[in-house]
This record gives structure tokens, sequence and C-alpha cells, in this order.
């Protein structure tokens, strides 16, 4: 194994088991864990209910690399070296969130969608709730495994700031508001060109 660590390997590996196709052992490879330990994370032991991190986000990964190892299993990722060091020391760290507050983020992904689903995209609403934007579009098409029957708003949760939703709604709006414009104004436009 080489020094050319991922950064925070666990939190690598945790988002790596929850988001991609790739087998234990490349997994393990990649972050230099141990096979049982990656095994334990896909398993929910309780010392692995941590952020997952993502490696693409961060620089590590490219969508290609991974879409290459889970075609193969026996290939072995590559870190992307370069890139890996100029962003060590920006990489925002996710906030530890708690196996409780894990498990309700489906009741704030829902309550987002049923106040805000009209004006806030999937990536507003996974970075709200400290959630991937896959797991945002499943509840928006209603593809869970099990329903959402009741709805918690994330502030309540601890899973943001009133300031943040705050903030993220006026720029829904904002959008929303200019897009309507500019459809009545293409409207206006069409209906004054003679046929």
């Amino acid at each position: 194994m080489s020094d050319n660590k991922p950064l925070m390997p666990l939190a690598t590996a945790v988002w790596l088991v929850d988001n991609t196709a790739l087998s234990f052992p490349q997994i393990s490879q990649f972050c230099q864990l141990h096979e049982l330990e990656v095994q334990s994370i896909a398993d929910g032991e309780d010392a692995y209910k941590m952020q997952g991190l993502n490696p693409i986000a961060s620089g590590q990964l490219t969508m290609d690399e991974i879409k290459r190892c889970e075609s193969d299993p026996l290939a072995e990722l590559q870190l992307q070296n370069k890139k890996s060091e100029s962003i060590q020391s920006s990489v925002k760290v996710k906030k530890y969130l708690p196996l409780s507050v894990r498990q309700e983020r489906p009741k704030a992904i829902g309550w987002l969608i049923r106040e805000y689903g009209k004006i806030l995209t999937d990536t507003q609403i996974a970075k709200l709730t400290s959630s991937t934007k896959p797991t945002v579009a499943n509840i928006r098409a209603g593809n869970q495994s099990q329903p959402i029957t009741e709805f918690r708003n994330p502030t309540d949760l601890g899973l943001c700031s009133y300031d943040d939703l705050e903030a993220v709604v006026a720029k829904g709006q904002r959008k929303a508001e200019k897009e309507q414009k500019a459809k009545e104004k293409a409207a206006k436009l069409n209906q004054s060109i003679p046929s």
C-alpha cells in the first residue's frame, strides 16, 4: 500500500459504500482500510455512523474512474494526486450527524419537497439536509422503500439553520419569479406577432 491515502479514508469509504457499486476489496484498497472495516460500514455498525465524504467533489476521484472500476471488479481505483494535494486544505468537511438525525433526514427532505418543491432544486435540498442528490430525486419521485408518513422541518432537526433555509428559499423564489416573467414576456411576444 502506498502513502497516497485519500482524505478522511473512513468518511470516503462510507460515501463509496453508500453511493457506488464498487466491491469491498476495491474500497478497502483505495481507502487503505481492512476489508472487514468496509463490511462493517456496509452493515451499518455504530462505529461507522458518520457522514460520508464525496471523493469526486473533493477532487480525489473522477466519476469515470469509479465507473471503470465498477465494470471491472479486479481494477484498482487510482487517487487523483494533483487535485488531492491542492484541495487538501480547502475541503469543507461536513458536520457529523448522529444516527437518530440521519434516520429523520427523509422526513426533512419530504417536508422541503412538500413546502418548496416547485422552487428548490434537488441539489439545494440535498445541501440543506446533508444528503445526496439521488436520494432527494428518489424521494421526490416516491421511489423510496418506505413511504414518508411524517414530515419534519430540517431546522427542527438541526440539519440546517433557519438563516440557511431562508436564504435558499429566497433564492429559489427570485429564480421562479424571473422564469415566470420570462414566460409572460415570451407569451406577449408570441401574441403580438401576426400569424
